[in-house]
């Protein structure tokens, strides 16, 4: 077959020829095939992030509509699903390769119907305990996972000169999610939308009616479409087709522990702080309506994942992640004295400073991704042409390296939406004030600085 050949099906939508790193193959078909698979990932995966976070608009209205749990239960629910969410980052990082993108995409976008379902029952019935909305929260938690096999899927269809952008476009987009979740859930809430399936609503105190149940059912026509949109829009890919014995391996790599640390304090702080700000704040300055506000800093994040990606393609990622690390920082110290605790506080020097934390975050979520593209694809290919492979096979077994190490990273990073609120509960039952959280979480991005510029800041990566 020549090298410019076009793309063959050998079944269905199971393309069986792929060479993105090929010019004119790239320029023939494949990058119109790619944007295809990723503009529709896009929106499953931003689905998967209203689900993911559902909890942070829900949680913070429980409480209104009949139901009395403690503030440290309400940021127990907000926590969990990035628990579960974690777990199973692992094991979805390794679906692509056993099942293929196009399916794999459509179940695990389609499955998330069934938490938005229960839940919008569960909060019509305050006798519903809390026990039951710890599993609806746990299940949420699968919407999360779905990142990790999202951007594997996506890195096998793109060259690697391109992949910083693409997968900045598709996690990026997709974390906006949490801004759109936060966003359209208090309208949603206040409107009758589903009366003929039985929300009724709650009323308030002002008069006005608040229908808690509709922040989860929203999102259940959406889910539906996309999923279909998915099985028939989307490709398989046999170059990726991997078993499990040919991935793991990458757990061996020193270079996935590290980036996995520094991936947590990115990623991990903008998906914590997503899921715990609106809380925070409201019992920080409980006389603000924050969910007017919450979903800015998502909204910043997001955007600037999509940026990060794009500016390290061409500045480099260890840059943009080493000064992402130090404004994280100085910022994080700065939080202190917009706190009440402080003097006074102020809401919006405080919500000014969580927006630039948001912003750092979603840029060094992105170039941090890049990073773990460029280290693995060049370890990889000089470990198998060390060993007399073929660019054919070096390709191939870094495209499967490097999807096995963005999944299995980003299940890492995902642990940073459990830690940060439940941090948080923690340092507000303890003391009162979130302060003790926050020391804590500079003293890491700190940490985070020193090993960014020691291991990769200062020589090239081996």
């Amino acid at each position: 077959m020549s090298q410019s050949s076009v793309p063959v099906r050998s079944s269905g939508a199971l393309i069986t020829d792929w060479r993105p790193e090929d010019p004119a193959f790239w320029q023939t078909n494949g990058q119109r095939v790619a944007s295809r698979n990723l503009w529709i990932s896009v929106p499953c995966l931003l689905l998967a992030f209203c689900v993911w976070m559902l909890f942070s608009a829900v949680a913070v209205n429980l409480n209104k509509v009949g139901f009395s749990f403690t503030t440290e239960q309400l940021f127990m629910l907000t926590a969990l699903p990035s628990v579960s969410g974690a777990l199973l980052r692992v094991p979805y990082a390794f679906m692509v390769p056993l099942f293929g993108g196009r399916r794999w995409t459509a179940f695990s976008t389609g499955i998330l119907m069934i938490p938005c379902i229960w839940l919008g029952i569960a909060v019509q019935d305050t006798s519903t305990p809390f026990s039951t909305f710890i599993i609806i929260s746990l299940l949420c938690g699968f919407a999360g996972a779905n990142f990790a096999s999202s951007m594997a899927n996506i890195s096998f269809f793109f060259p690697k000169q391109k992949q910083g952008g693409a997968l900045g476009i598709n996690g990026g987009l997709g974390n906006l999610g949490v801004s759109v979740m936060q966003l359209a859930a208090p309208l949603a809430i206040s409107l009758s939308m589903f009366a003929v399936f039985g929300g009724t609503g709650v009323s308030q105190s002002d008069g006005t009616m608040l229908f808690l149940e509709n922040a989860a059912w929203i999102w259940v026509p959406p889910l539906a479409i996309f999923t279909i949109a998915a099985w028939f829009g989307m490709n398989d890919l046999a170059a990726s087709k991997a078993s499990l014995s040919e991935q793991l391996p990458v757990l061996k790599r020193g270079h996935l522990w590290i980036m996995s640390l520094l991936y947590l304090a990115t990623f991990g702080s903008f998906i914590g702080f997503s899921a715990g700000f609106a809380m925070l704040s409201k019992t920080q300055f409980p006389d603000v309506d924050i969910m007017h506000y919450a979903f800015f800093g998502p909204l910043v994040g997001a955007l600037a994942r999509s940026a990060g990606g794009a500016i390290s393609d061409r500045l480099g990622g260890v840059r943009v992640t080493l000064v992402n690390f130090i404004v994280m920082a100085i910022f994080s110290a700065l939080l202190f004295l917009t706190l009440p605790a402080s003097g006074g506080g102020s809401f919006m020097a405080f919500f000014g400073v969580f927006l630039v934390l948001f912003l750092t975050a979603g840029l060094g979520s992105g170039s941090t991704f890049q990073m773990i593209s460029v280290i693995f694809r060049k370890i990889t290919m000089d470990r198998v042409k060390a060993a007399g492979g073929s660019d054919e096979q070096a390709m191939r077994e870094a495209a499967t390296d490097t999807a096995a190490a963005l999944g299995f990273i980003s299940a890492i990073g995902a642990i940073g939406g459990f830690f940060i609120p439940k941090a948080f509960g923690t340092s507000l039952a303890m003391t009162g004030s979130p302060a003790g959280a926050m020391k804590l979480f500079l003293v890491f991005y700190i940490i985070c600085v020193a090993i960014t510029w020691l291991v990769y800041g200062r020589k090239k990566t081996r």
